[in-house]
Parts: structure tokens; sequence; C-alpha cells
């Protein structure tokens, strides 16, 4: 008796997963990230996507000039109070899920500015949740760089059914590429009103004293 044709003629050509693999892996190989540089840090973001570091062979160089196409929002940059506003509405518009790294010492914590600097967001994660912290000032393309890696580890493990399961319940998709309510676009100015408040912490800041 003979063996089927078919016996292991595919067992090197097939593979078998998940649908929810499949969609994360897809969407991890190709992340849009929005065209948003605010100071100094957007400089070393474009080099990140400049042929030198070819932000490209990671699946995240289509960056987008609307938020409408774009899954990811680097913040590249001093956020300032009237800013805040636009970078919450630029947030609400763009396709859930979605995800935002920020970058640099005054994105994640205000920077040189945080203890003098009364025009700047102490963090934009007052503002928006921030999935991934870039520190550095400014940060080194290769920091980007890893931290888009841990965008892309985060998107590998997202779990579709669960928030399809979630959807019909709260009708919003949210936040940091989870479940949630919309925020609100408008911000108060100033904002230690309460959506963005003063940190009271007392920073080292040798280098920023005033005198006389």
């Amino acid at each position: 008796m003979t063996k089927p044709w078919i016996e292991g003629r595919f067992e090197e050509n097939v593979i078998t997963t998940t649908v929810e693999q499949a969609i994360n892996w897809a969407r991890q190989s190709s992340i849009w990230p929005m065209t948003f540089g605010l100071a100094c840090c957007a400089i070393e973001m474009m080099a990140a996507g400049a042929s030198r570091f070819d932000m490209d062979r990671f699946g995240a160089g289509a960056f987008r000039a609307t938020p409408r196409q774009a899954d990811l929002m680097i913040v590249a940059g001093t956020v300032t109070y009237k800013m805040a506003s636009r970078v919450r509405r630029l947030y609400n518009l763009m396709p859930d899920p979605k995800y935002v790294i920020a970058m640099g010492a005054c994105t994640v914590g205000g920077g040189p500015y945080f203890k003098y600097g009364y025009h700047v967001v102490k963090g934009v994660d007052l503002v928006v949740p921030v999935d991934v912290y870039v520190p550095g000032c400014p940060p080194r393309p290769e920091a980007l760089l890893e931290g888009l890696m841990r965008i892309q580890d985060k998107i590998k493990g997202h779990r579709i059914s669960k928030k399809r399961a979630s959807v019909t319940s709260l009708g919003w998709l949210g936040t940091a590429g989870q479940l949630g309510e919309q925020l609100e676009d408008d911000l108060p100015i100033p904002h230690h009103s309460g959506f963005v408040s003063t940190l009271e912490v007392e920073p080292v800041t040798d280098h920023q004293k005033i005198t006389g």
C-alpha cells in the first residue's frame, strides 16, 4: 500500500497561525507615523527617516501629513500650553488603535523648562496618553528606532478579540491603543485648572539657577 502523494509535500511551505496574529504582524510591519515635529528633536526624527538610519527597514517610513492616515504620533519637541489643545485634537483624529511616542526631554517631562518655563507643559502625558518614552536632549535616531521597536512589541501582543467585544459597550475607541472614552479637544489656558497640573517635584536644575 502506497502513501498518499500529498503526505509531507507541504510541510515546509505552510504556516499555521491565527487571524489575530496575522493582523498584528501586518500592523506592526506597516506603522504610519504622523509628521509632527515641534522643536529640535524633530531634526533627529527626520534623520531617523533618512537614508543613513532608514526607518523604512522596520516598516515605519511612510510619514503622513494627516492624522486620519496615521496610527503613531511621535511628539518630538517642546509642547507649550497653547499647542496642547492642538496635540489632543490631532490625537483624537487618528484612527484606533493608535500609539504615542514621547521623544525628548521636553516632551517627556519639560526638560530645561521644567522649573522656569511657565509656558511649557511638563510632560505630554498630561495631555495625551503615552506608550513609549524616549529621553534625551535630543535623543539620537537609534533611540527613536528602539522606541519604535517597543511599539511594535506592543502591537504584536494586541488582543483584537477583546477590543471587538468592548466596542459595542463603550462606543468609543480610545487611548494608547486601548479602549476608552474620547478625550475632550479643548483644553483651558493656562492648563493648571485641572487638565494639566503642575508637578510638585523638585528637579535638579543647577545649570538653570537665576542670579541677581
